[in-house]
């Protein structure tokens, strides 16, 4: 197993870092591409594994989709290969195949796409055998477990003959991102209607048209945790817009009481310290991409914080909740769980002078432990795992004066 050794550094100069292009957005994007009759213009898409495994698939169409381990890849692609009426074999990694995707093949279904399990019920690989028909054009789908089932029945509700409604069953979550889902078909000139628990999207034609990609603010919340951990700083990240289409611009709000100040620029946001406010809660329910780096920063800057919002944490690339605990405890911080579904970040009090990071697959634990740096020398298991979301990130790291030894 690979391992890159970080060396401990806690002050940085002014530093402009060019963020990766939006995972979620491309993802997106992509599949309206797919579904709209004219030619696109489409710039700026995602260097990131699971983006490029989108691309190539659509462009190669193979019999089998394998998506590898990219679960928006999978859950996209099975409600496009549905909808589009074509045979598909959906399939991907071992942890890819132990994710749920129950919820959204049961809502495929009862639209008239023919969809069987070829394994274990409620997971993948699936056999798609299209859609012959639609036979009705209402579903009803939790809001509480992952918003890419929504997104993923949304894109293709306008290509529908009857079009689709779409009854959102209890507490609804990562609603930022079912939003962003709606304002990208908007640019294509698609329309809807949101009313209470309702979204309902007409029999339409996706318009043709140009898109940029924005950068990616999922990214970036590691360089605002590595400032906010670090004794001094500036860092320009370039790219970034103020009406962002991305919940995890929630990132500004969030660590503003972590000490750091953001102001928009041209180009992009400019980050610097300041003083710590804190905070006693935060929920994530929003924006559940961003806990780990959140919790990671509160514990190393001796913040005691309670996290609501995590459910969706479980089902992700890892159990991201079990994963958090175990590294937290490397350096003697905690993340417990105080009340069923509260939970609070106890931070640390004491360093050791090394500690080896596991990052469980996960690409969101390698970065978002990076700023742990600061305080002690950190050893990074399978560092290239950030290539799901962030091939560069270790350059950019480099870039910042890093010292970094693979071995």
């Amino acid at each position: 197993m690979e391992i890159l050794e970080l060396g401990q550094k806690a002050r940085f100069e002014a530093k402009e870092i060019p963020l990766p292009s939006s995972k979620s957005e491309s993802n997106r994007v992509l599949i309206i591409d797919a579904l709209t009759e004219g030619q696109n213009q489409i710039h700026n898409l995602a260097e990131a594994r699971d983006t490029q495994t989108m691309i190539r698939l659509l462009q190669t169409n193979p019999p089998i989709f394998d998506v590898l381990d990219a679960g928006t890849t999978m859950r996209f692609l099975t409600a496009f290969a549905a909808a589009t009426n074509q045979n598909k074999v959906m399939t991907g990694t071992p942890r890819m195949c132990q994710r749920p995707i129950g919820i959204l093949v049961e809502a495929l279904r009862s639209i008239g796409a023919e969809i069987h399990y070829m394994n274990e019920e409620g997971f993948p690989p699936l056999a798609i055998h299209g859609m012959k028909e639609q036979s009705q054009n209402r579903v009803k789908i939790r809001g509480d477990v992952s918003s890419q089932y929504i997104s993923a029945m949304l894109m293709i509700a306008p290509t529908l003959p009857l079009g689709l409604e779409i009854e959102l069953e209890g507490k609804v979550g990562s609603r930022t991102y079912i939003e962003m889902t709606l304002q990208l078909m908007e640019k294509f000139g698609v329309s809807h209607s949101w009313e209470d628990n309702l979204i309902s999207v007409k029999p339409q034609k996706y318009q043709s048209g140009t898109f940029s990609v924005e950068s990616d603010w999922s990214g970036a919340s590691y360089w605002f945790s590595l400032l906010a951990c670090a004794d001094e700083g500036t860092f320009f990240l370039k790219g970034l817009k103020e009406d962002s289409l991305q919940g995890d611009s929630e990132i500004v709000r969030i660590m503003e009481n972590f000490g750091i100040k953001s102001t928009f620029k041209e180009g992009g946001l400019l980050i610097e310290k300041q003083k710590v406010k804190g905070i006693s809660h935060i929920d994530f329910t929003h924006c559940p991409d961003l806990a780990q780096t959140v919790a990671v920063t509160c514990a190393i800057i001796g913040q005691k914080v309670k996290f609501t919002g995590l459910e969706s944490l479980r089902i992700k690339e890892t159990d991201r909740i079990f994963a958090l605990q175990e590294e937290l405890a490397k350096f003697n911080a905690e993340l417990k769980e105080v009340e069923p579904d509260i939970f609070e970040v106890i931070p640390s009090v004491t360093m050791p002078s090394e500690v080896q990071i596991d990052t469980y697959d996960d690409h969101r634990m390698a970065m978002a432990f990076m700023p742990l740096l600061t305080k002690t020398k950190v050893k990074m298991e399978d560092p290239s795992v950030v290539n799901k979301s962030y091939p560069s990130f270790w350059d950019h790291c480099e870039s910042l004066g890093i010292q970094m030894q693979k071995s």
